[in-house]
């Protein structure tokens, strides 16, 4: 019984730490960015006023839509906050590590794409529709790369878990120098740029026609819908951010409480090295033009399965 109220307090605390950090991690990629391009940027702290002001308004709802549209939200922000209680951001293992693995995070991240891309369909305009169609034929490219990177670490390690991998790298910190551990982050990171929505695959900053796809499914919601939707696709970012990190950097994470402090120093250390590489390849790459990103989601997938056969055949 003891045991169990730890595992529920433990994870209780991660995902209140996931969501406070969550918005922080948007606020200094936008400052990077901001640096690297010369100008002075909004403060780290916006994403949180931002998101106060849209929680403090009440929803418009277009009369054309039905259930699908005010279901989303809530089963977005379900799956985010289902796979950030899987994964061993802070503390080894998950909170909830056992009642899931890699595939399950990556599955969760799928349900949440088809809420979503339902709502936009289900507004009936064409920003939603086209957002929508962009953001799903995106997936089936990128998920793949992610598993794929995956497995190259499965392989390794013996495990899909989340929590075993990164407990066995950190047991045997000597592996990660293997010839297939530096192949696979390249393609997590292009995969992570693309489910983010980040350059070269998509500009988060704009609502143009040629450069948007999250934002095209967003247009219909307004208030308390759209900061919930804004907060979960930041807190999407973290847990991407969390997978990365436990599969190619677990050190430092905690396994007493006693380690908690050391944690989360490590933690967030890594989010804002992860953060300013983000903000420098935003920075130093154009925007593809968006029949180009299958090519570059191919180049990674190629790099990822080149991983896996490394490490099959060459270990």
């Amino acid at each position: 019984m003891n045991g169990s109220i730890a595992a529920f307090a433990i994870s209780v605390a991660q995902l209140a730490v996931l969501l406070a950090v969550a918005p922080g991690l948007t606020g200094i990629i936008k400052r990077a960015k901001a640096w690297l391009q010369g100008r002075h940027g909004p403060p780290i702290l916006q994403p949180y006023f931002d998101l106060a002001k849209l929680l403090r308004k009440d929803a418009v709802v277009s009369e054309h839509s039905s259930l699908i549209t005010r279901a989303a939200p809530p089963v977005y922000a379900a799956a985010m906050l289902s796979a950030a209680t899987i994964i061993p951001a802070i503390w080894v293992p998950a909170p909830l590590g056992g009642l899931g693995d890699a595939l399950a995070v990556v599955g969760l991240l799928t349900l949440a794409r088809f809420s979503l891309a339902l709502a936009g369909l289900d507004g009936g305009s064409a920003f939603g529709g086209m957002g929508s169609s962009r953001d799903v034929a995106v997936a089936a490219l990128a998920e793949p790369v992610v598993l794929l990177a995956i497995f190259a670490v499965a392989w390794r390690t013996g495990t899909t878990d989340v929590s075993g991998s990164a407990s066995w790298l950190a047991d045997h910190p000597s592996d990660t120098l293997a010839p297939s551990q530096p192949l696979a982050p390249a393609p997590m990171l292009i995969a992570i740029i693309a489910e983010t929505g980040r350059a070269p695959a998509e500009n988060p900053d704009t609502h143009l026609e040629l450069t948007m796809i999250h934002e095209g499914m967003l247009l219909e919601y307004a208030g308390r819908p759209l900061g919930v939707l804004v907060w979960a696709s930041q807190l999407k970012q973290l847990v991407l951010f969390s997978v990365a990190i436990a599969l190619f950097a677990p050190f430092g994470m905690a396994r007493a409480p006693s380690d908690l402090p050391v944690a989360l120093v490590a933690f967030g250390a890594k989010l804002v090295m992860l953060g300013l590489v983000m903000a420098l390849v935003e920075s130093s790459n154009a925007k593809l033009r968006i029949l180009r990103v299958p090519e570059l989601l191919g180049a990674a997938c190629a790099l990822a399965m080149l991983a896996l056969v490394t490490e099959v055949f060459v270990g």
